[in-house]
Order: C-alpha cells, then sequence, then structure tokens
C-alpha cells in the first residue's frame, strides 16, 4: 500500500498526507458519531467503491486513526472506531463544518442525507458561553436512531445523542428548517405555521432555540 508524500517538514503538509484523500474525512465523521460496521460506512457513503473504502480504512487503522474491534458470538461482527488519535480531530473536524456551512446553499436538492449528521452539524454551533436553561428533544421523522437532545445552560450549549426528557420535542422531517430556525434566518412562530416544525410541550421554548448556538445567518 503506498503512501503519498509531500516531503515538506510542516505539520499541516503531514495532516493532509494522512486525512487529504477523497473520503477519508466522511470516514471520520462517520465514526466520530460512533462505532460502524463496514456495511455501515458504505451505506451512509453512497458513490464510495468497496476497495476504496477498504483502502481508506487500511491507511487510518495504520496511522492510528481508527481501531478494528470484533464483536463476540451471538451476533460476531468487526466494529470501527476512533483511536485516540482519530479522536484528537474533533475540534478541527467540527471547525471545518462550521466553516462549510456556508456553502450549503450550493448544494443539489437530490444530495444524499443521513438524520444523524444533523447533531454533528449542531455540535460544531453549540455555544460555548452561557445561553437560556432550555432544553429540546429533536426527533427526525422515520429515523428514531438520530435522535438527540440540545441543552442550554451556565456551562453553554451541550448537545447530546439519544432520547431524554425536554422542555419541547420538535419534530422535523428534514433539516432544513432546523438549521434555518438556529440561524434567526426562520422565525419560530413561521416555522410552527408552515408545519416545517412541530412542537410538542412548551411551545413557547421555541423561541429560546437559536439563542443556543453560534451561526451566523449566512450559514
Amino acid at each position: 500500500m503506498s503512501e503519498f508524500r509531500y516531503a515538506q517538514y510542516c505539520p499541516l503538509a503531514r495532516a493532509t498526507e494522512i486525512v487529504g484523500e477523497r473520503w477519508t474525512l466522511l470516514v471520520i465523521r462517520e465514526l466520530l458519531l460512533g462505532p460502524k460496521r463496514f456495511s455501515d460506512l458504505r451505506r451512509a457513503l453512497p458513490g464510495v467503491s468497496t476497495s476504496v473504502l477498504s483502502d481508506r480504512l487500511a491507511r487510518l487503522e495504520d496511522r492510528g486513526v481508527i481501531v478494528r474491534r470484533e464483536l463476540p458470538p451471538p451476533t460476531p461482527a468487526t466494529l470501527y472506531e476512533l483511536g485516540e488519535h482519530g479522536r484528537g480531530m474533533l475540534p478541527a473536524m467540527l471547525e471545518l463544518a462550521r466553516w462549510g456551512a456556508r456553502f450549503l446553499a450550493e448544494s443539489g436538492s437530490g444530495d444524499h442525507f443521513e438524520p444523524a449528521w444533523l447533531r454533528l452539524g449542531f455540535t460544531a454551533f453549540a455555544r460555548k458561553t452561557p445561553t437560556p436553561a432550555r432544553s429540546f428533544a429533536i426527533r427526525v421523522d422515520g429515523h428514531p436512531e438520530a435522535d438527540f437532545n440540545v441543552g442550554g445552560g451556565g456551562a453553554g450549549t451541550a448537545v447530546q445523542e439519544g432520547s431524554a426528557r425536554a422542555d419541547a420535542t420538535l419534530r422535523v422531517a428534514s433539516p432544513t428548517a432546523l438549521f434555518a430556525l438556529a440561524a434567526r434566518r426562520l422565525a419560530p412562530e413561521a416555522a410552527v405555521r408552515s408545519g416545517a416544525i412541530r412542537v410538542e410541550g412548551d411551545a413557547a421554548a421555541l423561541d429560546d432555540f437559536p439563542e443556543l448556538f453560534d451561526m451566523a445567518p449566512d450559514a
């Protein structure tokens, strides 16, 4: 397995050698969301071939960015998960997501979307300064595995996987309205009136939702 090198004594060049190939950062994105089987990665990355995915996983494993774990019977499986070097990429990945959000308007209408990416996107924009002590359960129609919670407080905004009690449950069919609400491009009352966001619980809490995020209107 040959390895491309820039032959430059520079940390950015070295990082690019490891993660700069096509699909590599997206493999890491998937594993930031949790351990995955090979088939899980193929499903979340339509367009990647089996051989390319195998190559990227092998390269990342050689570098200690990811590790393989074997699950025992009765349901044996090979799981890929981030190693220490991979987990260290989280701040850089979140900053890349913040930067990339400004170009989402250029996306095509047929672009593939995984509801779990919503959690990573909101993590990237979570405020680190005190925010309203409100909590929201986010539910994406037809995808219970993608449920997550967003909560504010004195330490800033926390985004957590799974289900938990909240002031309000926000149910959506697509991510567009939630991002627009967080970026203040969509008013809470307009989101509810249009049916883009359905609120269960304290409907007044929706007014505080944008306060939990540091998202520019053009994001």
